[in-house]
């Protein structure tokens, strides 16, 4: 590595994965030795990437929860009206729609600020309900997320940036999804992979020809030979 090398903004779903969803294994030689701070910035509940950054040997620095949950230097904050996200939800429930995730409902049990739905809901029929809640519904390719308006992954950034000492400016942010734009527009550099969705493509500053981590990985190898 530089000394220049600039500090991260990572997204894990759809660009530290692999095709099927799974881990690439080569996340475990690319991130413990990068020199700079790695921030993964994600849709997943807070446990998720906290447990990820200590498997890899980082520094716990997060953005859970398309940014309802920020951790940064051992302090943590949380955004996001989580008993009005469940209460949509149950009423989504109620009216006939599914959350999708069966009896034991792992993807919610540690959620602290927002609600996410299988893809395989009524999407029309969330969307009416989370309106009568006045909340967003977010698509990120792997959920819908039933969550706060004006709570997002940029905002979160801004929060680690400064808790950091550094400029937004200096993060090279990469992701594969809506949710990822508002990072795009907080960071000084943006790249998103190919397997990324129209939204993210279109914030992008580049759009790599490779996908999932593939396409991660080459974005790395070229910030790190700069």
């Amino acid at each position: 590595m530089t000394t220049d090398t600039p500090p991260l903004a990572l997204d894990i779903d759809g660009t530290l994965t692999d095709s099927a969803g799974s881990l690439d294994p080569r996340v475990f030689e690319y991130l413990p030795v990068w020199d700079a701070p790695v921030v993964l910035a994600t849709g997943k509940a807070f446990p998720y990437p906290v447990s990820l950054c200590h498997y890899l040997g980082l520094d716990l620095t997060v953005i859970a929860e398309n940014g309802g949950v920020v951790l940064a230097d051992n302090a943590v904050s949380y955004q996001g009206d989580r008993e009005r996200a469940q209460a949509a939800a149950t009423e989504f429930v109620e009216r006939g729609g599914d959350l999708g995730w069966g009896a034991f409902d792992a993807v919610n049990e540690w959620r602290r600020t927002e609600i996410a739905i299988d893809l395989s809901a009524d999407e029309e029929l969330l969307r009416e309900t989370a309106a009568a809640f006045d909340l967003e519904v977010v698509d990120t390719g792997y959920a819908y997320h039933l969550k706060t308006p004006g709570v997002e992954k940029g905002t979160g950034l801004k929060a680690v940036a400064e808790t950091l000492g550094r400029d937004p400016t200096e993060f090279v942010a990469i992701g594969d999804s809506e949710n990822d734009v508002s990072t795009f527009e907080v960071a000084g550099r943006s790249y998103a992979v190919a397997n990324a969705d129209e939204a993210a493509k279109n914030a992008a500053d580049v759009v790599v020809e490779e996908s999932y981590f593939d396409g991660t990985a080459s974005i790395l190898g070229s910030l790190a030979s700069t």
